[in-house]
């Protein structure tokens, strides 16, 4: 008779999440890359926004979708319109991100494209939502 299995055996044995930012990075990238034509140069400018304005959050996927976490809670996202069949790109924000303003405020963007001013928004959103 096989020996029982007690939950930490179980979770020993579990195939890690993401563990590693390199990891994390190349999965995004890897999801990216899936986004059709024009959406795909916008998941890659929102990445490296994204990096650029909050390097300690670290990318992983979250629900198939790329996503930055700060301390293993994502904290923003972006889906391609294929996850919905949207028209648009989403950049979301969970509950963990900074982003308050009375009473109500936006957490999810729809994007068509990404003009200069949008990336600075972006940016700006990006740094307020880590703190």
């Amino acid at each position: 008779m096989a020996p029982k299995r007690t939950r930490a055996t179980k979770r020993a044995t579990r195939r890690p999440r993401t563990s590693t930012a390199l990891e994390g990075d190349a999965a995004v990238r890897a999801k990216i890359a899936l986004l059709p034509g024009a959406y795909r140069a916008m998941g890659e400018r929102l990445h490296a926004i994204i990096r650029a304005n909050a390097p300690l959050l670290t990318p992983r996927t979250w629900y198939g979708m790329p996503a930055y976490a700060k301390d293993g809670e994502v904290v923003c996202f972006f889906r391609g319109p294929q996850v919905f069949q949207e028209r648009y790109l989403t950049l979301g924000f969970n509950d963990g991100a900074n982003l308050d303003e009375g009473g109500m405020w936006p957490v999810y963007y729809a994007l068509t494209g990404l003009s200069a001013a949008d990336e600075a928004r972006i940016a700006e959103l990006v740094k307020r939502a880590v703190g």
